[in-house]
């Protein structure tokens, strides 16, 4: 790994609630201007819906624009279209014999509006950033919330999960393709909000060894063009499955579930040593937004930090290793609330590195 200290950079979560593409580019580069990251805008259409997004070139996709949703339709023979995606897939991504071409894999204009605009501001700068941020749904969380055409989650069809986790593992090497030319080093995460109800009931037939694996494609993927890699987990979930994952950043909800990062204190000092990040997600993405000041936030992000650091972790190590996010997206949100969430997250970076008396992170 990398050994790169972050402290305290700042950076987002995908979503964000505006219409305007432009609009939603100035707030990211503006408030987050060392790790700026493309904005998925669900409000404008179905297709930047978190899965949608990402699901261009997945074979036997159906969009049922009329109800509003997606899935793949298992019946008949689709020996053939799998065949062709496997064809372009080898093509692509075999190291020796792949030609690294991912734009079958691309995620078109029509899907991804912020992408491109923030693409065109990048190139328009005419030098390289410290870092640029680009997402993908994870593959637990698209596969386990979309569903054949009889309703059963795709995840548990093993033929067409491992075309979702291959097909977003080229989404990820794509988009990493194409900000490089815009930045030292380019962040992609890895979105997995489901991985909050792991354990539970209602996914006791998830192998936690077959999600840590699922998780290691992915990642490998991003690493394979120098990237990387964070997964992001809006609620309590089983920490050390991504650690053992061999994942760079873990990005959690540090305002409402900061505690829980500190039951696993053997992995998360195992993967603080080795180089790898903690992204606390200290700025909340609801209307208790309202609510909190810098001195609000800087209060309660250095008592988790305490927190962490009584479980025998060095405090220094936790602060030298901290990127600040939001809690999660902003996608849900009033656009005004969300604005004043981007502002918190710089100020709050800002206020940190003054505290500890640190500069910029460099690559």
């Amino acid at each position: 790994m990398n050994p790169i200290k972050p402290k305290f950079l700042a950076t987002g979560i995908g979503s964000m609630p505006f219409e305007d593409a432009a609009h939603a580019v100035d707030v990211s580069m503006s408030r987050l201007v060392e790790a700026p990251f493309w904005p998925q805008l669900p409000k404008l259409s179905l297709n930047e819906q978190m899965e949608i997004q990402y699901s261009e070139h997945m074979p036997r996709v159906v969009i049922d624009r009329e109800k509003g949703r997606m899935y793949f339709d298992t019946s008949g023979d689709y020996s053939e279209a799998f065949a062709e995606f496997y064809e372009f897939y080898m093509e692509a991504m075999e190291p020796a014999e792949g030609d690294g071409d991912f734009s079958p894999a691309n995620i078109s204009p029509e899907f991804a509006r912020g992408l491109y605009v923030m693409e065109k501001r990048l190139q328009s700068l005419g030098r390289k950033l410290p870092f640029v941020k680009v997402q993908t749904t994870g593959p637990c969380s698209f596969a386990l919330t979309i569903v054949d055409e009889n309703k059963r989650a795709i995840y548990y069809n093993e033929e067409f999960r491992d075309v979702v986790i291959k097909a977003l593992a080229m989404k990820c090497r794509w988009q990493i393709r194409k900000f490089q030319p815009f930045a030292e080093k380019v962040i992609c995460f890895i979105d997995e909000p489901i991985l909050s109800g792991f354990g539970s009931s209602t996914y006791i037939s998830v192998d936690r060894e077959a999600v840590v694996a699922h998780l290691e494609e992915m990642i490998a993927a991003v690493h394979a063009d120098n990237g990387i890699a964070g997964i992001h987990c809006c609620g309590n979930t089983e920490w050390s499955i991504l650690m053992d994952a061999g994942v760079d950043i873990v990005n959690f909800d540090a305002f409402g579930y900061s505690e829980t990062i500190a039951m696993y204190p053997e992995a998360v000092k195992a993967h603080l040593e080795r180089g790898g990040m903690l992204a606390w997600g200290v700025v909340p993405t609801s209307t208790a937004i309202r609510q909190q000041s810098v001195d609000s936030l800087v209060t309660h992000f250095e008592k988790m930090m305490d927190n962490l650091a009584s479980k025998g972790i060095d405090k220094q190590l936790i602060a030298e290793q901290a990127i600040v996010t939001p809690s999660c997206g902003t996608g849900s949100m009033d656009p005004a609330d969300a604005e004043r969430v981007f502002e918190m997250v710089s100020l709050l970076s800002k206020t940190m590195r003054e505290k500890y008396g640190w500069s910029a992170t460099t690559p």
